[in-house]
């Protein structure tokens, strides 16, 4: 990944606090970091002048992989408040699979780089306009529960193509969909954070496969998914995903939301300006 030796420290530093600040929103927000690893790693590899036709590709598979181990932490540091809704996730692990395959099939043959940042950027603008301009109590969820049935499945298949697509663990649209309809801010957050896990094993292996000859490809890769970066980036999520579980608990729903919000806003300006 890296080009020279002298170029390795920095740029390796750089991505260790990348995964501290994406371990943070893991457990914070039920985002498995994706939504800060995607546009730096896609930066980050723009000064490697890795080609812009599979900068995005890379940024992406390299997120998906890195969002197993802090998908495992975070919703651990969940569970152990009892925070996680188990019948809704069984309920939509079905739609979040099929979603999943079909969002990776999407991006390894039929969308370019280009698009797939104006993906990114249009799904993360359009998820911090709603969660900043509602106004909502967070009393629970409803007593008619529609999501959870055939409904929900198309949900969770549409959750798991697009975040197959951006890169992230599926709380960027899990989280503000599930809070819209009743759930709880924190108990929509910790569900969200189990979905990471089922998103990203297939996903990551699917974009590994699917840029196995794919040239200008950086150093260290597997397909699209780049192993230095990876480890870079895991060494510090992991550790700091339950921290941000804790923060999430101390913080009001209100502050969540906004937190989020603002989050998305920048990272969609930044990817925009990129493309």
């Amino acid at each position: 990944m890296f080009d020279t030796a002298a170029g390795l420290l920095p740029l390796f530093l750089a991505l260790l606090a990348t995964g501290v600040v994406a371990g943070l929103l893991a457990g914070l927000l039920g985002v498995g970091g994706g939504i800060v690893i995607v546009p730096v790693l896609f930066t980050v590899l723009g000064t490697l002048n890795v080609p812009f036709e599979v900068r995005m590709h890379v940024a992406v598979g390299t997120s998906l992989a890195t969002i197993i181990p802090t998908s495992i932490s975070s919703v651990r540091a969940h569970m152990r408040k009892n925070a996680v809704n188990w019948n809704l996730f069984r309920a939509w692990l079905p739609g979040l699979i099929v979603g999943v395959l079909a969002g990776t099939w999407l991006a390894n043959t039929q969308f370019d780089g280009r698009t797939l940042t104006l993906v990114f950027a249009g799904v993360a603008i359009v998820v911090a306009l709603d969660l900043a301009l509602r106004h909502r109590t967070d009393a629970g969820a409803p007593s008619a529960a529609w999501y959870r049935d055939v409904r929900g499945s198309g949900v969770a298949g549409g959750i798991g193509a697009f975040s197959a697509m951006m890169g992230i663990g599926g709380g960027t649209l899990s989280v503000p969909f599930l809070n819209a309809v009743g759930e709880p801010i924190h108990r929509a957050v910790a569900t969200s954070a189990g979905f990471g896990l089922i998103i990203a094993v297939p996903a990551a292996l699917g974009y590994a496969a699917g840029g196995w000859d794919v040239p200008g490809r950086p150093a260290g890769s597997i397909g699209y998914v780049n192993v230095l970066g990876f480890a870079a980036i895991v060494a510090t999520t992991v550790l700091t995903a339950p921290l941000g579980s804790k923060l999430a608990h101390a913080l009001s729903p209100r502050t969540l939301r906004l937190l989020f919000a603002g989050f998305l806003v920048l990272t969609a300006v930044r990817m925009l300006s990129a493309s």
